[in-house]
Parts: structure tokens; C-alpha cells; sequence
């Protein structure tokens, strides 16, 4: 029986391993040794040795420091929330790498490694915690009623707008105060997306005769405006206005309406 002892693993190897979990995005468990001993700037050779030969060693190491192998969410995922929070707080400015890395527990390096930089990391957030994936689910397959679908779109939105973090409404007031700033800029990125969901979803009823052939960017306008604008506002008219302001229940409802009867077709021939 051999008297060898296993070797100890020197904290610069548990430091490396953590650095090659955080710049790959991933839970240090997943982390190949490769990816670990180019972190610590040897070879996957020598790193064995130092380890003697068993991944065992190094995952007790790292779980002696206080990290766990699996449990820690992803960088990618604790930035993109860490970065939730900052624009709910305190805008779009606040959004900064650093601000971002501490709160998420990782280096800048690691944020410029996932996301290519503060642009990257914006747009993460925003495809997120925008309502664009709930209206992308909601027009693929939705049915011919009309009304059905326009109503499940308000909710959807208010649903988004009134939850926390409230990133949309933080990107909406930044794209009203600098229409060439960072939340313009996101929402250029992002409208080819919107036009391929929600815009041929919008030109499929105007084919079928059931909405008027409007430009559709007016069309999108006329949808979304009126009820942003209202959930915007409604925080400081519920506080005005007390009981004389209707539930968000009713005014999804009513807004329904306002748009269909703006741009939907009376009686069109055409029902599908």
C-alpha cells in the first residue's frame, strides 16, 4: 500500500479555476481542465500533476474557499440581474462595468469576456426584461380573433411594465429625455425583431381585410402609445386621482376597444 501523500492545491490554482469558470460564463463543475490550467498559464499536463491526476482535489480546494461547483449562477446570469437592478434604481447611467461586476461578484474582465462590453450587456438586459419575448410567444401562433390577442398583448405589457426590476419603464424615460442615447440605440437594435414577430402578425390582418393598410410603424404606434404612456403616468394619477382612476383590468379593456376602433375594419368580409 502506497504511503503517498495527495498533493496540496496552492490557492494561485484555486484562483485560476475561478477565473476560468467566470470568463467562460460558467459554473466552475463545467469548467474543463483545459480552460482551467491556460486561466493558471500552464499546461493540462502539468496542471494534472499538481492535482494528482484527479479532478477531486481541486473541486474539494475551490468548495474549502467558500464557492460552490455548481450552485453560483452563471456570470452572464448574475450580471444581467445585477445590471436589472442598477437601471431600476438609478437609470441607464448607472449602468457601468464596474458597478455591475461588484454587484455580480465577478471582474470587469469576465463582464468584457461574456458580453463584449456595456453595449453587449444592455442588450442582454433588455431582451431579458423587455416584453419583447412575451410578444413574440404571443403573435406566433396566435388565432384569428383579434380582440383576443390585442387584449393579451395589454396585459402582457402591463404585466412588464409593473414588474421588478422596472428596466422598460428605466429605457423608456431614457429614449424620452435622449433620443440618441444608449435605449434609442437598443431599441434600433431590436426593432428588425419586433417588425418580424408583432409587425407580420399586424400586416397579416390587414391583408385579411380586418385592419386598415396604415403605415406600420403607425400601426405599432397605435398599438403600444396610448397604454405606455397610461402606465407610465398611472403612478402619479392613482395618487391624484384616487378612485376616479380605473383598474388596470378595465383599462386594458378599454384600450382594446380604443384601438380597434381606430384601425379595425368594420364587419370585414374576410374572418379566419
Amino acid at each position: 500500500m502506497s504511503d503517498a501523500k495527495e498533493p496540496a492545491i496552492s490557492p494561485s490554482l484555486v484562483r485560476a479555476t475561478i477565473e476560468a469558470a467566470e470568463q467562460r460564463g460558467e459554473a466552475i463543475a463545467d469548467v474543463p481542465l483545459t480552460a482551467i490550467a491556460a486561466a493558471a498559464g500552464i499546461s493540462r499536463s502539468t496542471l494534472l500533476r499538481r492535482i494528482g491526476g484527479s479532478r477531486r482535489l481541486l473541486d474539494e480546494a475551490v468548495q474549502a474557499a467558500g464557492i460552490d461547483l455548481g450552485g453560483r449562477q452563471p456570470v452572464r446570469a448574475r450580471a444581467v440581474v445585477a445590471g436589472a437592478q442598477k437601471i431600476s434604481e438609478a437609470g441607464i447611467a448607472a449602468l457601468t462595468l464596474e458597478s455591475v461586476a461588484d454587484a455580480a461578484g465577478c471582474s470587469v474582465h469576465s463582464l468584457y469576456v461574456t458580453f463584449g462590453g456595456r453595449d453587449g450587456l444592455l442588450a442582454a438586459i433588455f431582451e431579458r426584461y423587455s416584453p419583447l419575448l412575451d410578444l413574440e410567444d404571443l403573435t406566433a401562433d396566435a388565432p384569428g380573433d383579434l380582440r383576443a390577442t390585442v387584449r393579451a398583448i395589454y396585459r402582457a405589457l402591463v404585466a412588464n411594465l409593473e414588474r421588478e426590476p422596472r428596466v422598460t419603464p428605466a429605457l423608456l424615460a431614457d429614449l424620452f429625455s435622449r433620443p440618441d442615447g444608449p435605449a434609442s440605440q437598443i431599441f434600433q437594435r431590436f426593432f428588425p425583431r419586433l417588425l418580424a414577430s408583432l409587425g407580420a402578425w399586424l400586416l397579416k390582418h390587414v391583408q385579411a381585410g380586418r385592419l386598415r393598410p396604415l403605415p406600420l410603424p403607425l400601426l405599432l404606434q397605435q398599438l403600444f402609445g396610448p397604454l405606455a404612456v397610461h402606465m407610465l403616468v398611472r403612478p402619479a394619477w392613482g395618487r391624484a386621482l384616487g378612485d376616479q382612476l380605473p383598474d388596470v383590468d378595465t383599462a386594458c379593456e378599454l384600450f382594446t376597444d380604443t384601438f380597434l376602433r381606430a384601425v379595425a375594419v368594420p364587419n370585414p368580409e374576410s374572418e379566419a
